[in-house]
């Protein structure tokens, strides 16, 4: 799981229809898109899923649904990511299967060491800095706590939480395979020159000589 992971919210949207949003993201070279909805209906989101499953399918590009096993089946997604609160790893990898992506969270060393058991597809790193958009975590992992989980962890690692344009190459240096951001794109006045901008800060934190590339 490398690059640029889009995590939406529909309410930062700015009343943009989330699809024209995802699309530019993507368009701008986000290589994942996970859908999180908290307040639709489960047919609302469902039928949202299987919209932007088409938009993406067409890009070849994943789709994640948040937390809800339901959705991603009846949707026919890529995958999943959960939390620690939700549906137990083994019992998700088992419903799921082989051939799907299940991404985890890990909040605490104690998370990060049982993933290690398992075939996680990836880690969610979470939040390496603290963030409006999610407020339920156990605190920040910083940059420092990231570069550590890179030293023991087996799994490609997927930073999320407070980053952006500024702190992204940082997070990449200090070991994240893949940047996920919300505000960073759906709150951008474009979120396709911010996500075609995230992407060259990423390449370049990867490359030898560590220089940002310019635009056109």
């Amino acid at each position: 799981m490398r690059g640029l992971y889009l995590v939406t919210d529909r309410d930062l949207c700015g009343g943009r229809p989330l699809e024209e949003v995802v699309a530019a993201a993507v368009d701008g070279g986000a290589s994942c898109v996970q859908i999180r909805e908290k307040n639709l209906s489960t047919r609302a989101f469902v039928a949202e899923a299987r919209a932007i499953k088409k938009l993406l399918a067409d890009r070849g590009v994943p789709l994640i649904i948040n937390d809800r096993l339901d959705v991603a089946l009846a949707a026919e997604a890529d995958g999943i990511h959960i939390g620690q609160d939700d549906m137990p790893y083994p019992l998700a990898r088992r419903i799921l299967g082989k051939g799907k992506i299940i991404g985890l969270s890990v909040e605490t060393w104690e998370d990060v060491e049982e993933a290690e058991d398992w075939d996680v597809d990836y880690l969610g790193v979470s939040p390496i800095f603290a963030t409006p958009t999610k407020t339920d975590t156990r605190g920040d992992w910083g940059l420092d706590g990231l570069a550590r989980i890179r030293a023991r962890s087996r799994h490609p690692l997927v930073a999320i939480g407070g980053l952006n344009a500024g702190n992204a190459g940082a997070a990449v240096a200090a070991g994240a395979d893949g940047i996920a951001v919300v505000s960073a794109i759906c709150a951008a006045p474009d979120p396709f020159q911010a996500a075609r901008e995230l992407c060259r800060i990423i390449l370049a934190y990867r490359s030898p000589d560590g220089q940002v590339p310019k635009t056109d």
